[in-house]
């Protein structure tokens, strides 16, 4: 105890609150704590305190050693407040900041700030810490001390933390800025923070013009930037596309702007040159691999599986993006027809994200080269491996047995889930809908109220079994109220929407059907609903109009079953 008595003693006699020389090199092990151990350094105030003081902060320091921060940050917060000494009361905000301690920071921000008026930096971080604390009046007179000392100010994040407030809070902080405005018409950090506060409050047409009436000479970096962004906001996209060239010819190496012109390029759907910009910023930042994995994801959109390929492979030698490269190069490999390949590729992913997508995509690849004992054992054996997500395996087993009409087998394998997990009602669902495919209409009933007991207000289930009850039976009001109960639960849900139409339909209702139908057609343009909608408009004579939305539909969906029945079965022939 004396050796780091003496030690700490002798330092805050010549320094304050300096525990450590700002030159002085932390142990390796400290460098995960900056907050205690590599605080920038209070002024050099001689400042002789009371040995409770002493003490108090000593151990403090010892605390801070042992990685006991929350002592560490309870004694300075307390001698702050005892001694008003500004050192203390930085290296109090410093260790409260890091620790997310709102309150000890602010008030620890306050007093350094009180105690150091002429310290730009102190004023600064009780700027910020009020506006935290929603106090923007007091915020913005201690940033606009900050301004009139030419010290580096953050309006921005004055305007940015007043985002969830109240318009009345958001208005007054508008006029401080007009007011400040007026002194400082070209300070950008003025005009980007009031541009932001617009934005906010939905005037994004009034901070565009804000940002666009600034001088070209005063323009920066983050202006420009957010003039981008806006005018994607107001689908102008096409006019940020030179205003961010523009910039980059003045600032070339500076990756932000280049990232917002290559991803300005996605955005209209110019993938070539959106290519060359990212290929740039690669060679800019050679080891940043989420330009690499972009690269890649562009080349893939551009069917340029072989260069792909090889950003993918690279990502995986990194070690970097792992899981994701390794989903992607499967679907590399299935482009290029290399199916054993894709498996591979696909079979490596054992866990996160992307491993229940890779399974769908071995069945679907076992399944669509006639190689269903295998997919029946590869299933078996990743539901042994992975227990945790043996019904979402079985769901997706079953569901694809099913869509490659192999429905007796799908019929099979659900009701080996269902003896497991006899309650669980994406199993009940999925078995209900393979029990309309084997035309079991009583099955798919019980299983889709099993679930509507369970759960009165399940809208897809509703759905499910007023749809059925409509297209299958004659009991077409029971199946009018399930489904208009489902429409109240999801009123915005197209598919329900759909089944609703369909319903008037069969009860003779046309008008309504035709109304419903638009309306789901519009959210969800898929051949099932143009097949519904053409049907209705066919049936009232509108027959011009039902082959356009037929033909639009065919587009897309050349091959759907329902739709071709529905052309046939009313016109006679194909379109």
């Amino acid at each position: 105890m004396n050796k780091y008595f003496t030690l700490v003693s002798i330092s805050f006699i010549l320094s304050g609150c300096q525990a450590l020389s700002p030159d002085s090199t932390p142990a390796p092990n400290d460098t995960a704590t900056p907050a205690v151990i590599q605080t920038s350094a209070a002024e050099n105030i001689s400042a002789q305190f009371a040995p409770d003081t002493l003490i108090s902060l000593l151990a403090a320091e010892i605390a801070g050693q042992r990685d006991r921060f929350d002592l560490a940050s309870e004694n300075y917060s307390q001698q702050a407040l005892i001694t008003g000494d500004p050192g203390v009361a930085e290296r109090a905000f410093r260790i409260a900041e890091y620790l997310g301690e709102e309150q000890r920071a602010l008030s620890s921000a306050l007093i350094w700030a009180n105690a150091a008026p002429e310290n730009l930096e102190a004023q600064r971080s009780a700027a910020i810490q009020l506006a935290q604390a929603k106090r923007y009046d007091e915020a913005m007179q201690r940033m606009e001390k900050v301004l009139l000392a030419n010290g580096e100010t953050q309006f921005d994040f004055l305007a940015l933390s007043a985002a969830q407030s109240d318009a009345k809070t958001r208005q007054a902080l508008l006029q401080s800025f007009d007011r400040l405005l007026i002194k400082h018409p070209y300070n950008q950090q003025l005009v980007f923070s009031k541009a932001i506060l617009l934005n906010q409050d939905e005037r994004s047409e009034e901070a565009l013009t804000l940002l666009a009436d600034q001088p070209k000479r005063y323009a920066v970096v983050a202006t420009t930037l957010l003039r981008a962004r806006l005018l994607n906001q107001l689908n102008r996209g096409e006019e940020a596309l030179p205003l961010l060239r523009n910039a980059l010819k003045q600032h070339p190496d500076d990756s932000r702007l280049r990232m917002a012109y290559a991803r300005q390029l996605i955005e209209l759907n110019r993938l070539e040159e959106a290519r060359a910009e990212f290929i740039e910023l690669l060679q800019q930042s050679p080891d940043d691999d989420d330009l690499r994995f972009s690269l890649a994801l562009i080349n893939m959109d551009l069917d340029a599986w072989l260069e792909a390929q090889a950003y993918f492979e690279e990502l995986l030698a990194r070690g970097s993006h792992s899981n994701a490269a390794q989903y992607n190069l499967g679907r590399v490999f299935e482009e290029l027809g290399d199916t054993e390949q894709a498996l591979g590729a696909y079979n490596v992913i054992q866990s996160g994200s992307n491993y229940l997508a890779a399974q769908q995509r071995i069945i679907a690849l076992l399944l669509g080269n006639q190689r269903l004992a295998e997919a029946t054992t590869h299933f078996e054996l990743q539901r042994m491996m992975r227990s945790d997500l043996a019904i979402q395996l079985y769901l997706i087993e079953t569901e694809a047995l099913s869509s490659y009409d192999q429905v007796e087998t799908a019929w099979l394998r659900i009701n080996q889930a269902l003896k497991q997990y006899n309650d669980d009602p994406s199993l009940l669902y999925t078995r209900a809908m393979i029990a309309d495919k084997r035309n079991d209409l009583t099955q798919l009933e019980n299983d889709l109220r099993s679930i509507i007991d369970k759960n009165p207000d399940n809208a897809m289930a509703l759905n499910a079994l007023g749809y059925t009850l409509a297209d299958r039976t004659d009991r077409l009001d029971e199946g009018r109220q399930l489904i208009e109960k489902a429409h109240q639960l999801e009123p915005n849900d197209a598919a329900i929407t759909d089944s609703l139409g369909w319903v008037y339909y069969r009860l003779g209702d046309l008008a309504t059907a035709e109304r419903l139908l638009r309306e789901a057609f519009s959210a969800f343009p898929d051949a099932e609903v143009a097949a519904h909608l053409g049907e209705v408009l066919w049936q009232q004579g509108k027959h011009n109009a039902a082959q356009r939305i037929w033909k639009q539909a065919l587009t897309d969906e050349p091959n759907n079953p329902i739709l071709l029945e529905t052309i046939q079965r009313l016109t006679n022939k194909d379109l």
